[in-house]
């Protein structure tokens, strides 16, 4: 078996944390007990390029019941948690290729090392990983059936070269079913962004100016969070309506460059291109903290903060100081990249049941229908993300109603009114 891994030694801590990921993640372990009944993975070989916490190896485990032979590599090169990946190693026998940490060519190496095995599905975060596999020759991985997309930005990815007609085939955007964007992006990236800033800084929230440039799920949970800790919200937006949400939510709305003068602490999560950049850096306060909770660190302009600086240096772990040529100093945390992860742990397991539930139904369904599927990127099934809802729900004790047959006749009827 081939892996790559900081240290094998760190097995037996991962293997703990793991198991404490396990404890918060009923419906993943609900799913495990069918698959390992069932094996609907059997013979199946799947390449999943995840970020390597304890969830995610929680995840694997369910794979691994289903009958699948897996092989990981990390989707960031900050976010695996070293203890975890030589526990999948040692203690699954999971072929894994991550280490905190490593440059851009061993984050693609890995990918590549994970691609060898020529996997029969292929798990995305990020959509690196499909990204690399259409540089290559199409006879090389002609075998893959299917796919999965656990983000917006691997989505987004994802439909341009389906547009384009060169996707090679079928994936599933796990990133929009309800039990996963409506949770995992508010709940979980709202809590673990701000957590990973204060881990980092350890800064006072109370009272800053917390300037959050995007107001989607991601946006709206790192808001609600921040404005719970006490700062003074400011949403930057360019959708009208999302600009809108924001206002009605309590916060204030303005451009990047009138928030740029007054924001304390700023978080990215628009995964799009250069939304903080060169000029913004220029006007900004003294000690301000530039961070990012988009998945990658495009978001934000570095290479143009290195021009306008004239000292670097770390200061505290994942935290860069920038002097700029008047002295100022502004600071750079995780270098860029998602800061959830990089500097705290992600997301909560809680949310991650449901996201990672997600996966491996859709997993299953490829593998049961592949043969109907075009090459598009297609929705997760509604009978699956219902499912994963009420089995959540039953997880924690709760109840709710059913229609009754009067009901259901009346939402599928038209004549009768007042």
């Amino acid at each position: 078996m081939k892996y790559d891994i900081k240290d094998i030694k760190l097995a037996k801590k991962g293997k703990l944390r793991i198991e404490w990921a396990s404890n918060n993640m009923p419906v993943l372990n609900l799913i495990k007990a069918r698959f390992l009944k069932e094996k609907p993975l059997k013979g199946l070989k799947v390449a999943a390029c995840l970020h390597v916490t304890t969830e995610t190896g929680v995840l694997a485990e369910v794979l691994k019941a289903g009958g699948a032979q897996v092989f990981i590599c990390a989707s960031n090169p900050l976010s695996t948690q070293d203890d975890v990946a030589a526990s999948l190693v040692k203690n699954l026998k999971v072929s894994v290729f991550a280490i905190k940490g490593e440059d851009t060519k061993t984050y693609y190496n890995h990918m590549k090392s994970a691609l060898i095995a020529k996997p029969d599905i292929t798990m995305d975060d990020g959509a690196d990983l499909v990204s690399t596999i259409h540089q290559r020759k199409h006879s090389m991985h002609s075998n893959i059936i299917g796919g999965t997309e656990e983000t917006t930005t691997g989505v987004i990815r994802l439909k341009a070269l389906a547009c384009q007609g060169k996707l090679r085939y079928p994936i599933i955007a796990v990133n929009d079913a309800l039990t996963k964007h409506l949770f995992d992006n508010r709940y979980g990236t709202g809590q673990s962004t701000v957590d990973g800033i204060i881990r980092a800084t350890n800064k006072l929230i109370a009272g800053s100016n917390f300037v959050i440039s995007g107001y989607g799920w991601c946006g709206k949970g790192v808001a609600m969070r921040a404005k719970g800790m006490g700062a003074k919200v400011i949403v930057v937006e360019v959708d009208p309506l999302r600009a809108l949400e924001a206002i009605m939510d309590g916060f204030n709305v303005m451009p990047i460059m009138n928030a740029a003068r007054i924001g304390d602490i700023f978080v990215t999560v628009t995964g799009d291109i250069n939304v903080i950049r060169r000029e913004h850096f220029k006007i900004m306060k003294d000690g301000a903290i530039v961070s990012n909770s988009g998945h990658f660190n495009v978001e934000l302009d570095i290479d143009g903060l290195r021009r306008i600086s004239k000292k670097r240096r770390a200061t505290r772990d994942f935290v860069e100081e920038y002097t700029l040529k008047d002295g100022r100093k502004i600071y750079l945390l995780g270098e860029g990249r998602l800061i959830n992860l990089a500097a705290a742990e992600g997301h909560p397991a809680q949310v991650m049941d449901m996201s990672f539930a997600n996966q491996a139904l859709s997993a299953e369904f490829m593998a049961k229908n592949y043969k109907k599927l075009r090459k598009q990127v297609y929705s997760v099934p509604e009978d699956i993300d219902k499912n994963i809802a009420r089995l959540k729900l039953k997880s924690i004790g709760a109840k709710i109603d059913v229609l009754t047959a009067e009901q259901k006749k009346y939402l599928a009827s038209w004549e009768m009114g007042t």
